[in-house]
């Protein structure tokens, strides 16, 4: 029987970039899920397919999965389920927790850690059900927890990790990333630092890191991502995760919307024109800068009872294709039954590095690795 994949939230730029990677690398059919069948991004999906091949693998619905009903027919009738409607941190476990009750596999492309500790709190129940569901796969989350996994099994015994992200202009995704960026600026967040949980105020402490080319330097600020709420779990004392954009000028201009009164940043008329304002911006720079993702990722502990440090770096010209591929990768090794783990995991607990490995090859994603 031929696999079907339904992608909810499969009309924007990320899911639409999920669809475009499963498609080119399984035979699964493909449902993209919107809130509107006629909607002008899910004919986007469809014309941005080179293959016409890939294209009719594709079909679209209209699905509001605020109604439980036509919710649990549309899972139902597939048996993987792709969560991209975000923002997150909006959204509760009802996807997932339908999944469940219906013995359907799931991942999402999650991005805020109250989600995630909603979805992680189900881990029982997928358990009993055979199911087996993944969080937070993408880039950053995603590809991010699989390298910092990687680093932390070169050595013996790592006692921190360190993520620095750059990202030029929108990095090709739309409003919700935009949205998510603002909503993360509303409070200060917990960070794991030798060994105990500390608050951490967003954007703050500049650190200029070096990156690949065309990045090389480029500053990063304290920002909270779901790697810092996952990544304690490997057993390390201290998580760092770091943010930043090109041109540096959207840099300041985020460190003073941090800056901004709580009352303003909570406000939800605020986001959305501050979201909107920059988007609109970065469709401007975006011809100049690009759109694509650089990380660099340094795990330190010690090997053969040395100190020692595994450095890795990953370099791509589309943040969202990078997103694409990261989901696109886990449901391959979903579909193909090389990862059967019923629960709910964060990506790095549920993706073995040798299958990392070689998706990553297959999609042309380079990680770059050295020790010292």
């Amino acid at each position: 029987m031929t696999d079907r994949v339904l992608i909810i939230g499969g009309t924007g730029r990320i899911g639409g970039s999920v669809a475009r990677d499963i498609a080119s690398h399984t035979p699964a059919e493909i449902t993209i899920a919107g809130r509107s069948r006629a909607a002008e991004s899910s004919a986007r999906v469809e014309e941005d397919v080179a293959s016409s091949v890939i294209a009719k693998k594709m079909r679209s619905l209209a699905l509001d999965i605020s109604n439980k009903k036509e919710l649990r027919e549309a899972i139902a009738s597939h048996n993987l389920v792709v969560h991209c409607a975000g923002p997150f941190r909006y959204r509760d476990a009802r996807v997932l927790e339908a999944c469940i009750e219906l013995g359907v596999n799931y991942i999402d492309v999650s991005d805020d850690s109250s989600f995630v500790r909603l979805a992680l709190a189900q881990k029982k129940a997928a358990e009993a059900a055979g199911v087996t569901a993944i969080v937070s796969t993408g880039v950053f989350p995603g590809i991010s927890n699989s390298m910092a996994l990687q680093g932390v099994e070169q050595l013996d015994s790592a006692d921190s990790i360190q993520i620095s992200y750059v990202v030029s202009g929108s990095g090709g995704a739309g409003l919700t990333v935009m949205r998510t960026t603002f909503l993360e600026l509303q409070h200060p967040f917990q960070a794991w630092i030798e060994g105990r949980w500390q608050e951490v105020q967003p954007y703050s402490q500049r650190e200029i890191v070096e990156f690949p080319a065309p990045y090389h330097r480029a500053a990063v600020y304290w920002f909270n991502t779901v790697e810092a709420y996952t990544l304690p779990l490997l057993g390390v004392k201290t998580v760092t995760t770091k943010f930043g954009s090109v041109p540096d000028f959207y840099n300041y201009l985020t460190w003073m919307v941090a800056r901004l009164p709580s009352k303003w940043l909570q406000n939800p008329n605020t986001i959305e024109f501050l979201s909107r304002a920059s988007y609109s911006m970065t469709e401007v720079s975006d011809r100049f800068t690009g759109i694509g993702i650089a990380m660099t990722l340094e795990v330190s502990g010690e090997k053969n009872s040395q100190p020692a440090r595994y450095v890795s770096t990953m370099v791509h010209e589309n943040t969202a294709i990078a997103a694409g591929a990261g989901t696109g990768s886990v449901a391959e090794v979903l579909l193909s039954g090389e990862v059967k783990k019923p629960g709910v995991w964060p990506v790095e607990l549920a993706m073995p590095t040798p299958l990392f490995q070689r998706t990553m090859q297959q999609r042309g994603i380079e990680i770059e690795s050295s020790e010292f």
